[in-house]
């Protein structure tokens, strides 16, 4: 009988509703507990034998578990989301067997969710509401959001998405991209795209969206946050190694940059000795800026669809 392991853990919830569909189609499924944010590659070792296909989560997936799916029948890999940085995407083409991801399907989540940290960064509201819920009775001077800069590094669906939000929030939008996009794209969502040495200079609030790769782990360290406006922002809801913590974590406490907003860290969950904790400029999300109803709903149809189509043509 046919194997799909799952390891999502946004499709894992919800598993119950998708069962019948793997029955029917003569598919057992593999359902590990996950436990944190994803499986080391070594714990996928395991996992990975006798399957025909997965649906991953954030999993580390090296050439040893590629080499080893494909020794055991393994046909292809998808990947729940759009990130496919811990996947060793070289080894698995040599190895002939295709990565699948969803690009595109989260933009308007993740947007939301950048533009719920930059609101927070901007006003402070969760402190007030830490104080209040307290007994006391907070007032924090905040800043408005009309005629400040927004720069976004990265200018896919994510990326284009939030300049929308930050055009109608009054701001002015720049990007950077690895690629020239093209300006019937750009002006309905109100970028201008610069280089990302201006998008740095000019930003009063930076947002990382872009995908991780070997040339660009810790984009934003000692060297690239000096050159950004003393008391800028920076939002991280991409992936945690663009970030170099440990040069973030200074430059907040000298106040070069004046807050941080955090969706993802360099390892999830944050360790407990992260120099990011107890600092008070900084908000911390759960690498959670996908996970709405209406977002978990629509990735999970498409890659079980994905998973059964694997199967069916293996």
């Amino acid at each position: 009988m046919p194997k799909v392991l799952v390891t999502c853990h946004h499709l894992l919830r919800h598993i119950d509703r998708y069962k019948p569909r793997f029955e029917a189609a003569g598919i057992d499924l593999v359902l590990p507990e996950v436990v944190g944010q994803q499986f080391s590659a070594q714990e996928m070792l395991d996992l990975i034998r006798g399957v025909d296909t997965c649906i991953l989560g954030d999993d580390f997936i090296d050439r040893a578990v590629l080499e080893t799916g494909k020794e055991e029948g393994l046909k292809a890999i998808v990947k729940w989301g759009i990130g496919t940085d811990s996947i060793d995407k070289e080894s698995a083409r040599e190895l002939g067997i295709p990565v699948r991801n969803t690009p595109g399907t989260f933009g308007e989540e993740v947007a939301d969710a950048a533009f719920s940290l930059i609101l927070l960064l901007a006003r402070g509201y969760h402190k007030m509401h830490a104080s209040v819920a307290g007994g006391g009775w907070l007032k924090i001077q905040g800043r408005s959001l009309a005629g400040k800069t927004l720069g976004v590094v990265g200018l896919g669906s994510i990326g284009r998405a939030v300049g929308r939000r930050g055009t109608a929030f009054g701001m002015s939008v720049v990007g950077s991209d690895r690629v020239d996009m093209p300006l019937e794209v750009l002006r309905p969502n109100g970028i201008a795209q610069k280089s990302f040495e201006e998008v740095l200079v000019i930003s009063d609030y930076l947002v990382l969206a872009c995908t991780l790769t070997a040339e660009n782990r810790h984009l934003i360290d000692a060297k690239t946050l000096a050159k950004m406006k003393p008391g800028a922002n920076l939002v991280n809801v991409a992936r945690g190694p663009l970030v170099k913590e440990s040069d973030l974590a200074e430059a907040l406490k000298n106040g070069h940059i004046g807050a941080a907003g955090l969706d993802v860290f360099e390892v999830e969950p944050l360790p407990g000795n992260s120099p990011l904790r107890g600092l008070d400029n900084v908000v911390f999300g759960t690498h959670n800026g996908s996970n709405t109803r209406e977002g978990v709903e629509r990735v999970n149809e498409i890659t079980v669809a994905m998973a059964l189509e694997i199967v069916a043509q293996a």
